[in-house]
């Protein structure tokens, strides 16, 4: 009886051993993946999709870097003697 028992606590020590190691393979698996991941991040080329803001005001710069809006007369919509600050503007200041 009492050798069933050790053998018992025996097992339960493994077990939990062994779940415990998994965890730490797991979370270090983990860590290494976010690792990687995060280095990737510095290595795309942001420059490759960027737009051309030569020619633009500052506050259109501003408008698109803070809404991602773009002047009509980068889009090509209007010529650039019609596209004055304000026009076709609704509640604008």
């Amino acid at each position: 009886m009492v050798w069933s028992e050790g053998a018992k606590n025996n097992m339960e020590v493994k077990k939990t051993n062994t779940m415990l190691w998994i965890a730490i393979g797991v979370l270090f698996l983990s860590a290494l993946f976010l690792t990687y991941k995060a280095s990737a991040i510095g290595k795309t080329s942001v420059t490759s999709n960027a737009i051309d803001t030569t020619g633009w005001t500052t506050n259109e710069i501003m408008n698109y870097e803070m809404h991602g809006t773009i002047p009509a007369r980068a889009q090509g919509k209007v010529g650039a003697a019609s596209a004055s600050s304000g026009t076709g503007m609704v509640g604008g200041c």
